[in-house]
């Protein structure tokens, strides 16, 4: 409808409205009231001490299956692991509790190399785990984070500061305390000595691999979430579903399934304990996923960062608590001062990331020519 009036007449109404003394704004219109939010999902406490739970549950259900007198079936382990994790994400996606995107064929060709490179760091850390105990383990996979470090100097354009690199120097510490206890344990034990040395360097072995793969899958997994954008159980959903297939060939081809091994690695005494470890297992892996974005949704960035350096301890006291690993005074220093290099690490991101890269040792590379190239390899 067009109003017809002159603008002489909003004048008038305006000195009117000047005149009314008693003239006040309209209250502003009530505001809907949100529902108070139950303090139990808002705690702070509780999604951390969820997040260390599955984190334990995960590494002790693991080493119960693994440390089964002449285990040999890792392969089939892994595939029981994906086989749960699809269902329990699946059935949670039914349920509406989650989300994730459809399988998508061109998706999965992409992801597919992100994949074989995750079965080779869980069948190298399932390996390294059966044979070194779970403190000496968790120690030696902080290296991982220099790996990792230096990965993302190269390929992302990183930085490593001072600080940074005198949590790396206490990692490496760690590791040279850890193996030296296991060393001379085995060789102050009693019993074959040779034999127990010859299981520590097979395990030692088996970790450097697990390192090479755990970082080459984190920093391809990065890459690739840029071009992709996958969330969380977009990738939990990607890698189980693609592993399963390899896992079940890989099984099959490699791993001896004749009436007495299988009897072996699943004695009548203990087959329905095994089984259940394995089932749990797969599931503390969604447990983790889950509790990872609520602590951070809960907390921060910043508290995720260092509970997760903080989890360590927990992780290596439970060896020792569950599997009567060596208690000495180098195991548990080598236990301190890789807990401690967690802390350090945690602390020289979180001051990284709240200030400008200044004094950076060493400094920022450019992207190079096989950088980029690199990058448009994985476009492809």
């Amino acid at each position: 409808m067009v109003d017809n009036r002159k603008p002489d007449d909003y004048a008038i109404e305006m000195e009117k409205l000047g005149q009314n003394k008693n003239f006040e704004a309209p209250p502003p219109p009530p505001q809907p009231r949100s529902p108070p939010s139950s303090p139990l999902a808002n705690s702070a406490a509780l999604p951390v001490l969820a997040y260390c739970g599955s984190s334990i549950l995960m590494t002790v259900m693991n080493k119960y299956v693994l440390s089964g007198t002449g285990f040999n079936l890792n392969f089939f382990l892994l595939c029981i692991q994906s086989i749960v994790c699809i269902i329990a994400i699946q059935t949670c996606k039914s349920c509406g509790l989650i989300t994730y995107r459809d399988f998508n064929l061109d998706e999965a060709r992409k992801w597919f190399p992100i994949t074989l490179l995750l079965i080779g760091m869980i069948y190298t850390g399932s390996k390294a785990l059966q044979y070194l105990s779970i403190p000496v383990y968790t120690i030696f996979k902080n290296l991982t984070i220099i790996l990792i470090a230096y990965g993302e100097v190269l390929w992302f354009g990183g930085s490593v500061t001072g600080l940074t690199l005198f949590s790396f120097g206490l990692m490496v510490l760690s590791s040279i305390i850890a193996a030296w206890a296991d060393i001379k344990h085995a060789v102050e034990g009693g019993g074959d000595a040779t034999a127990k040395v010859s299981t520590l360097n097979a395990g030692y072995i088996w970790m450097l691999v697990n390192c090479l793969c755990t970082s080459s899958y984190v920093l391809g997994m990065r890459k690739r979430i840029k071009l992709t954008n996958f969330k969380d159980f977009d990738t939990m959903f990607y890698n189980n579903l693609l592993s399963i297939p390899v896992l079940v060939v890989l099984s099959g081809l490699i791993e001896d399934w004749s009436p007495a091994n299988v009897t072996r690695n699943f004695p009548p005494v203990d087959r329905n304990g095994i089984v259940f470890a394995m089932i749990l297992s797969g599931l503390s892996s969604v447990f983790i996923s889950y509790t990872s974005a609520w602590c951070v949704r809960v907390t921060s960035s910043t508290t995720y960062s260092m509970v997760g350096a903080l989890n360590k301890l927990p992780i290596a006291i439970s060896g020792l608590i569950f599997f009567d690993a060596p208690v000495t005074f180098p195991s548990v220093s080598a236990i301190f001062v890789g807990f401690v290099s967690g802390i350090v690490y945690a602390v020289a991101k979180i001051k990284q990331n709240a200030k400008p890269r200044i004094g950076i040792l060493p400094t920022s590379n450019p992207v190079s020519a096989s950088s980029q190239s690199m990058r448009d390899s994985l476009r492809s």
